[in-house]
């Protein structure tokens, strides 16, 4: 497939974008979906992005969850979006971690945020070109990765401390997924994807 026929996506990050940091969730009973966010799913289908999660998950490098039960939990979130007729595209996760991972969860990966093996994983499978993408999430190595992959980064942050930390100075902040979905919506051009 060439990259002209490629479309483009809303990369989100999964806890503290779509729902509650818990820390390490382990349980689907902690799974608690955040305000608006089918809204904003919904708004971004509708013109035209495609959604995909992709999220570091070393909960399950160290021994806090098995990785079926941290599917289990995906499958459930995204049956809830889904009855909420907020589809995802894709849910992609790393299990890893360099050095505190147990077993073969203890390794170097390529798709540990910020590096790119789960984008370009989803670029794939989902013919989307990254260099016309969002990455909305609400840690550094979100914008980091986007920055990585030629996408415009998305912070989810306290506009105070953004104020405060400019760590990215070129991220645009926002509180939640909702100001995010409409920010995307109201500053780029519908034909490239690129802001006007």
């Amino acid at each position: 497939m060439n990259v002209s026929s490629r479309t483009a996506a809303v990369f989100l990050d999964r806890d503290g974008t779509l729902i509650r940091d818990v820390g390490y969730l382990s349980r689907e009973d902690q799974l608690e979906i955040l305000p608006r966010v089918p809204e904003a799913v919904r708004l971004l289908r509708a013109k035209g992005f495609k959604v995909v999660v992709i999220s570091n998950q070393s909960a399950v490098a160290r021994g806090r969850l098995a990785e079926a039960d941290l599917l289990k939990i995906n499958q459930v979130l995204g049956e809830r979006l889904a009855q909420s007729e907020a589809p995802l595209d894709g849910i992609y996760y790393c299990p890893h971690h360099p050095t505190e991972g147990i077993g073969s969860y203890r390794v170097e990966c390529d798709c540990r945020k910020p590096k790119t093996g789960m984008i370009r994983r989803a670029s794939e499978d989902l013919a989307i070109d990254p260099s016309i993408s969002y990455v909305v999430g609400d840690q550094v190595t979100d914008l980091e990765l986007a920055e990585r992959v030629g996408a415009e980064g998305i912070w989810i942050c306290d506009p105070e401390f953004h104020k405060e930390k400019s760590v990215t100075p070129k991220a645009h902040c926002v509180k939640n997924l909702w100001q995010a979905a409409n920010w995307i919506i109201n500053s780029c051009d519908p034909m490239t994807r690129k802001e006007t």
